[in-house]
């Protein structure tokens, strides 16, 4: 049965909007106090592109959230505040709503994050949620993908290719891989590392549509090249367990949805960076462009970058 927008926004967003800026969701904007800067993000992500039809409501709202934590930890930012959009559609139950605000709030409260506003509407089309984050620096600057210099370090936080097989895995119907699906769905924004990209970093960004094709996108946005040893990309134990015969490492770096951050620094941080558990997985050089190489040197093609969304028709 359809349920009433503002009802909705009523009895199930309201109460998750507990900052004061945010005026009960009683108003048309929120008020912020701000000191000094402000990072700001946004992302949506669609059914059936991002999200699978039949993915936990609860997990989808939460992976709406935190692809824009993802944002802001790679930009060394703390998250303070979110607006959320909800598009609904027609074909999906209104009560799965309420399981979609159970999850955001228990993300909201998580990660402490203020939802203090957003919008709702309906369409005839795919399930959308766009979020819009705000967050506070950590530190005295905010490394950008333009920033990174020949002679520089290029870093992960953690390892790449677990979602790339997760989604594999529920297609394949193979839901004993529980750990690799959880990848998938509910990604881990490295909001734990925004302190250290904060004083580490000269230039960050998350990686979110494959590794390969994240370097490159930093390595053009800073006139450089970026040169990454494959053999030193970080690889869990359960997707090592499961890759056999299905994947081999080359297919992991591009496949995306990954959230873990790639950053580059100054040698004189390897000490530090190694010592807080980050992988050094190759270097800046001269160039405008990524490569990815094998332990032997020898320039390695993925048969796919990653992801790239097309536009019209």
């Amino acid at each position: 049965m359809p349920a009433d927008e503002f009802e909705i926004i009523r009895t199930l967003f309201a109460p998750l909007a507990t900052h004061a800026g945010a005026r009960g969701l009683d108003d048309d904007a929120a008020v912020l106090e701000s000191v000094g800067r402000l990072v700001i993000t946004t992302d949506a992500i669609v059914e059936g592109v991002h999200f699978l039809p039949d993915d936990p409501i609860d997990t989808i709202a939460k992976k709406a959230l935190r692809v824009n934590l993802s944002d802001l930890a790679a930009k060394g930012a703390k998250p303070t505040a979110a607006l959320l959009t909800l598009i609904w559609p027609h074909h999906r139950p209104a009560a799965q709503i309420a399981d979609f605000a159970r999850g955001l709030g228990e993300d909201l409260r998580r990660y402490d994050v203020a939802l203090i506003g957003g919008d709702t509407t309906a369409t005839p089309g795919p399930l959308t949620i766009s979020i819009t984050a705000f967050g506070e620096p950590m530190g005295g600057r905010t490394p950008s993908r333009a920033d990174a210099r020949p002679g520089e370090d290029v870093w992960l936080t953690g390892p790449i290719g677990d979602a790339y097989l997760g989604l594999m895995a529920l297609r394949e119907g193979a839901h004993e891989q529980a750990e690799l699906i959880a990848r998938y769905r509910l990604p881990n924004p490295r909001v734990d590392c925004a302190g250290l990209v904060a004083e580490c970093a000269r230039a960050a960004m998350d990686v979110s549509d494959g590794l390969v094709i994240d370097a490159g996108k930093l390595a053009r946005a800073s006139n450089a090249g970026t040169r990454l040893e494959l053999e030193r990309v970080p690889i869990s134990p359960a997707a090592r367990s499961w890759m056999e015969g299905r994947a081999a490492a080359i297919d992991l770096v591009s496949g995306g949805d990954d959230y873990e951050i790639l950053f580059t620094a100054s040698p004189n941080e390897r000490a530090k960076l190694e010592s807080a558990g980050m992988y050094r997985i190759g270097n800046i050089a001269e160039g405008s462009e990524a490569v990815l190489v094998d332990a032997n040197g020898r320039r390695l093609e993925p048969a796919h970058s990653g992801h790239v969304h097309k536009l019209g028709n």
